[in-house]
């Protein structure tokens, strides 16, 4: 067994970034941009008014001046103006020629054919949006490594950009195993419990950007999980199996992998829950054996399988967390907690206003907890005793 550090550091090192494809602006949400932009004309293209009102040339602001036409958004007139004269204009319209700056309709009093200016606090320049104020051509508009937003895809459409060069995000095959599982919905037999790893699997990668997800289905049977395996290779960039990775008669996942051809890189972390966790490679594809136990699948995958999704994609976890993964924070415990020594501890928690609260039902069969759960703590591997007001480290889980 190896410690939780080390299984992490394993992860990132081997895990390589999906190659760089191009998607139109359009079906770009959610990517990482994989090269600089670099703006190709001013944004905007004009001096532009910001305010409904009337364009003037600033020294003329204290004489009696004549409205000689109007201005609007995407109007293609040109007007030039001449001393004493003025232009009605609206907001996103160019600026006249020779007109310097635009007064508020509201400050202007305008009777009889004659605009009078009424704001004693005008400057020059005042409601005018300069040429290039958004982008100047060739500067940097947007970073590599961006997160493709809803503001960052509306500020690339605005400078004209119509497809976006991006990390590609991955495929994931999510196999289950188990000849006991049954579909909810359906009549439970003897010895039978409903299958729920796949949907909370299935939910959990599509809150972090993954769309593309594909599920199998495997009995107990060496040759079934191996098969399965291959074809979920065939098919994806990661795997993901539940159950089958521990030591019992009937957990073949391992040896599937071997079979399929899989490097594995480590089996078994010091944790609870979650110890049986396999990780292994196939050229740069990844697998991971996720434990059968709901609560221990959902550790695992948040602990591992996200950063390593999120790597994939280039998306950089924020201030104060793992390469990716969920944030992290420091709170006060508000019940004693002990424990043994030897391995790392996630608890199911809840945290508010700084303080975090174990739950109760922390086995790793046990899913209500997890459903009420909005944190996780970890435990240090060699500690052993942590009493109330003791700060420790937890993980926020996503809403």
């Amino acid at each position: 067994m190896i410690a939780v550090s080390k299984a992490r550091l394993l992860i990132q090192e081997n895990i390589k970034m999906m190659p760089v494809q191009v998607v139109s602006l359009a079906e770009a949400a959610g990517y990482t941009l994989a090269m600089d932009i670099y703006a190709k004309m001013d944004i905007p293209a004009f001096e532009q008014s910001s305010m409904d009102g009337y364009a003037i040339r600033y020294e003329d602001r204290n004489l009696n001046l004549i409205p000689v036409g109007e201005m609007q958004a995407g109007g293609q007139t040109q007007y030039s103006l001449l001393p004493g004269q003025a232009i009605r204009i609206f907001t996103g319209a160019p600026l006249p020629e020779n007109a310097d700056t635009v007064v508020m309709q509201e400050k202007v009093e305008l009777a009889d054919g004659i605009l009078k200016i009424l704001d004693k606090q005008l400057i020059s320049g005042m409601n005018v949006r300069p040429k290039g104020a958004e982008t100047k051509t060739g500067e940097l508009a947007i970073q590599k490594g961006c997160r493709l937003t809803p503001a960052a895809i509306g500020f690339l459409a605005g400078i004209g950009e119509t497809e976006v060069p991006v990390y590609g995000i991955p495929s994931v095959g999510v196999v289950i195993t188990g000849k006991e599982l049954l579909q909810p919905g359906k009549e439970l037999a003897f010895g039978q419990v409903y299958e729920s790893n796949s949907y909370a699997l299935t939910a959990a990668l599509r809150q972090a950007q993954i769309t593309k997800i594909k599920l199998y289905t495997a009995d107990d049977q060496l040759d079934e999980v191996r098969l399965v395996m291959e074809q979920a290779l065939q098919n994806n960039d990661v795997v993901l199996l539940t159950g089958g990775v521990s030591v019992g008669d009937y957990d073949f996942v391992v040896k599937a992998a071997e079979l399929n051809k899989v490097t594995q890189v480590f089996h078994k972390i010091k944790q609870k829950p979650g110890k049986p966790l396999y990780f292994g490679l196939k050229g740069q594809q990844a697998v991971f054996g996720l434990p059968g136990n709901p609560s221990s699948v959902l550790s695992c995958f948040y602990q591992y399988v996200l950063p390593a999704l999120q790597k994939m994609y280039a998306h950089v976890g924020v201030e104060k967390t793992q390469p990716g993964g969920l944030q992290i924070r420091e709170a006060v415990l508000t019940h004693e907690y002990k424990k043994a020594a030897g391995l790392t501890h996630f608890l199911k928690a809840y945290f508010e206003n700084g303080n975090v609260t174990p739950l109760n039902a922390q086995e790793s069969f046990r899913m209500s907890s997890f459903a009420q759960a909005n944190c996780m703590i970890e435990l240090a591997e060699e500690e052993t005793g942590f009493p109330a007001g003791t700060k420790v480290k937890i993980h926020i889980l996503p809403e």
